[in-house]
């Protein structure tokens, strides 16, 4: 997976605060990090308190879930945690691997927003289950959501959206152009491609990005989390964040059992 990681968790991880705000309460932070609450405390067996947030990028769903959770978050962009360790300093963050980390600790829940999309294959996607399995309490719920099944997958589809967060200087506008395609429909991935259009004082710099993501079936999905140790739920998705396409996605709620 290191090798598929995106320049936007690297080198390019400055744009990240300008890109959607998790500070305004009516912003899809907001809003989706407000149904992933609701959904745990719907299904979780036991009090939910402590909240682990597998691959957190750059802690934008911890700033508003730590409103509800006490929350940890791993990544393995260090990059990215440096980021949400600025944003969230109240949170605790660890530089570790979703698939396979030991963190000698349980929660009461986990949650997995689209950095599971990285997942490529069949094995590290079992992987993430086991680990969230591993992590918790018995009763406590996993909310995993994909970006994609294969079932909901848009050929060709491209985004575009501006910076728009306070955070930006004012001398500076980046556009971000996305496009999803998939040139082997056999295969269980998909290429994702990221154009930034950065001006700054109104010259033009392009940079580009480009990564393989997971596109698998939802019965793949379901026997993953099944042979995981899950009993797995499935919730619609109408409030998903609007800058992507998860409205026709189902989120997996999955209990570990008691």
């Amino acid at each position: 997976m290191g090798e598929n990681t995106f320049r936007l968790y690297g080198d390019l991880a400055w744009l990240w605060p300008l890109w959607s705000d998790p500070t305004d309460p009516k912003g899809s932070y907001a809003l989706w990090c407000e149904k992933v609450t609701r959904l745990i405390r719907e299904y979780s067996k036991i009090p939910a308190q402590a909240l682990l947030n597998m691959a957190c990028g750059g802690g934008k769903n911890a700033y508003n879930l730590k409103k509800y959770f006490e929350v940890t978050g791993i990544d393995i962009s260090q990059p990215m945690l440096d980021l949400a360790k600025k944003l969230n300093p109240d949170c605790a963050f660890l530089l570790a691997d979703m698939r396979n980390c030991e963190l000698c600790k349980e929660f009461d829940c986990v949650f997995v927003d689209d950095g599971i999309t990285d997942i490529t294959t069949l094995s590290d996607l079992a992987a993430v289950f086991r680990t969230a399995h591993k992590h918790l309490r018995a009763g406590g719920v996993i909310v995993v959501s994909p970006d994609h099944t294969k079932e909901t997958f848009q050929q060709n589809c491209t985004r575009v959206s501006e910076a728009d967060s306070p955070a930006k200087p004012e001398n500076l506008e980046v556009v971000f152009i996305e496009n999803e395609y998939d040139p082997y429909p056999e295969d269980d991935t998909y290429e994702f491609t990221l154009i930034y259009l950065i001006r700054e004082d109104g010259k033009l710099r392009m940079e580009t990005d480009r990564s393989l993501d997971g596109l698998f079936t939802l019965d793949v999905w379901r026997t993953a989390l099944r042979e995981a140790g899950f009993e797995v739920h499935e919730e619609s998705n109408p409030g998903a964040p609007s800058e992507d396409a998860r409205e026709n996605t189902p989120t997996f709620v999955c209990v570990k059992p008691t």
